[in-house]
């Protein structure tokens, strides 16, 4: 079999290859556009292994990969830079490392998804940017509104608040940005009304998110992006291992026999933390337990705490996922 570790970015890969056959060992630095990569790794006989640190730009490479017959490990990128003594960093120095790592079998390899998984997450992630991208047009909208002396909050985009937004007399250029805004605005909602609907269909066709959406206060949003960050729930031995995924564990500093605890790490994915957290509202407000338990640690601890409690509620994460 020949070991390769790959410094993989996005121009070009620096690689450290062993063939356990012959002992050989070769460092090259492949670029990707003139099509050198690919020429190599199609030209390479026999069982292949490459090991790669996480990033978000391997899509391309794991398909060439898969293409032509040849196994990717992908590794936990923190793992791997606490593995490493020296402080001296160079790619070449780096894809020895992965190399090393592979062939003494402490490569800290990762889940992953499938490429059909990962596709569908764009779809949950392009409507949580989109929403993003509303709030910030309305509040810009609010911000024009109560310079005004207008402040009608949630009630500002009904019918008869967008009438009385429109009818405010603004400078010429302030006139300007408020069209643009509302413009924006509707072109938004035409978006999100459409990946909602396909949220919806995704949702209804996968058995894990069907059962999440039996819980109260959770839709098909927070149910198909809960499943798709997840993955097989199995791979967790315990629920702490779940709130570390999220990042809704808090941060420790304990020495000398003391604890001391942060706020959450958010560490996690911070799309499925913000979904958890708006349907942790709309929890409180249909589930009477749920409510109970927000209420009071929200005198206790304040409403910050009261909200991440709900996010751990609702993945199943206090008992056992």
């Amino acid at each position: 079999m020949k070991i390769i570790g790959c410094d993989l970015h996005t121009r070009y890969q620096q690689i450290a290859v062993l063939d356990q056959e012959t002992g050989e060992l070769i460092e090259r630095r492949l670029e990707h556009a003139s099509g050198e990569a690919r020429a190599f790794y199609a030209a390479l006989a026999g069982a292949v292994r490459v090991g790669v640190e996480a990033t978000g730009y391997t899509r391309w490479f794991e398909r060439m990969l898969a293409e032509l017959g040849h196994e990717l490990w992908i590794g936990d990128a923190a793992q791997i830079r606490a593995a490493m003594v020296r402080k001296q960093k160079t790619d070449a120095r780096d894809a020895a490392h992965l190399l090393e790592l592979l062939l003494s079998e402490r490569f800290p390899r990762i889940w992953r998804a499938t490429l059909e998984e990962r596709d569908l997450r764009q779809l949950v992630w392009h409507r949580q940017k989109l929403v993003w991208m509303r709030n910030a047009v309305g509040n810009q909208l609010h911000a024009l509104a109560m310079g005004e002396g207008v402040c009608r909050k949630k009630k500002l985009f009904t019918k008869k608040g967008r009438v009385e937004l429109e009818s405010l007399q603004l400078g010429p250029w302030a006139s300007h940005r408020r069209q643009e805004l509302l413009t924006m605005l509707d072109q938004l909602g035409t978006s999100l009304k459409a990946l909602d609907h396909a949220v919806t269909e995704q949702a209804e066709q996968n058995p894990r998110a069907v059962l999440l959406m039996t819980h109260p206060g959770v839709g098909p949003v927070t149910s198909l992006a809960f499943v798709l960050t997840l993955g097989p729930v199995e791979r967790f031995a315990h629920s702490k291992q779940v709130v570390s995924y999220l990042g809704l564990n808090p941060r420790e500093h304990s020495s000398g026999g003391r604890q001391r605890l942060g706020s959450i790490s958010k560490q996690g994915n911070p799309m499925m933390r913000s979904l958890l957290v708006e349907a942790g509202h709309s929890a409180a407000r249909l589930d009477r337990e749920l409510r109970q338990d927000y209420q009071r640690l929200k005198l206790r601890r304040g409403s910050g705490v009261g909200r991440v409690a709900q996010a751990f509620d609702l993945g199943g994460i206090r008992n056992k996922v």
